[in-house]
């Protein structure tokens, strides 16, 4: 089930995101070292607090029927009726399940009820499994940009959305 994060799930959602984007940092060989800023070395609580309370992010979990979470996502409401999806991940043990392609379509719908029109998103280029997964969902490749702080190029990707 997906529901809306709260406070009281934060400490949760950090491990969560971090155990998922560990599995990329360690197929790709970042490390904190090299990597600093990558997400599954930068993530904290207070980072996420900071994202939920200043910038306003929509931030939901995958909830399993323990009420453990097992999959995140984070919307950011930008201008011109955009929005920027962050972090979609679902722990490595339960992959290959449809839970990455549900959390995606609730998070169409959280910004098509937000009145976003356009969901961007950033990933490893050099990971082409999950640029194409992302391509069978519907996103288009847009762009890429290399920064001096990350061991990898950042690819950008866009998908239009029905409102």
């Amino acid at each position: 089930m997906i529901k809306e994060i709260s406070k009281s799930n934060l400490p949760e959602c950090v491990k969560v995101i971090k155990e998922s984007f560990m599995t990329i940092a360690n197929q790709f060989g970042f490390t904190i070292e090299n990597a600093p800023r990558f997400t599954a070395f930068a993530t904290t609580e207070e980072r996420l607090l900071n994202q939920m309370d200043k910038e306003q992010r929509l931030m939901f979990g995958y909830f399993n029927p323990d009420g453990k979470i097992i999959g995140y996502y984070s919307l950011l409401l930008q201008e011109k009726g955009e929005c920027e999806l962050n972090n979609l991940c679902v722990l490595p043990e339960y992959r290959h399940k449809k839970i990455g392609h549900e959390l995606l379509k609730d998070a169409y719908a959280q910004a098509q009820s937000h009145k976003c029109n356009k969901i961007n998103i950033g990933i490893v280029e050099e990971n082409t499994l999950l640029r194409k997964w992302y391509e069978n969902e519907g996103f288009v490749h847009v762009g890429t940009k290399k920064f001096d702080f990350f061991p990898f190029t950042c690819g950008y990707m866009e998908k239009e959305l029905d409102n």
